[in-house]
């Protein structure tokens, strides 16, 4: 197992870590009311999923 010779800097540390950042969701319209909701997951708004009501609101 690889072990580290030297103890890495804050500086060093952090620059690497600034790479690690969260993704944005992807965002579509809902068919039936044009709200933004995630692809393949029910409508929050309406509960339509795939044409078909899942999801009482």
């Amino acid at each position: 197992m690889a072990v580290p010779k030297r103890k890495m800097s804050r500086s060093n540390t952090r620059h690497r870590r600034s790479q690690w950042k969260a993704a944005v969701p992807a965002l579509v319209e809902c068919e039936r009311c044009n709200e933004p909701k995630l692809q393949h997951i029910a409508c929050p708004s309406c509960g339509i999923y795939n044409g078909r009501q899942v999801i009482e609101v």
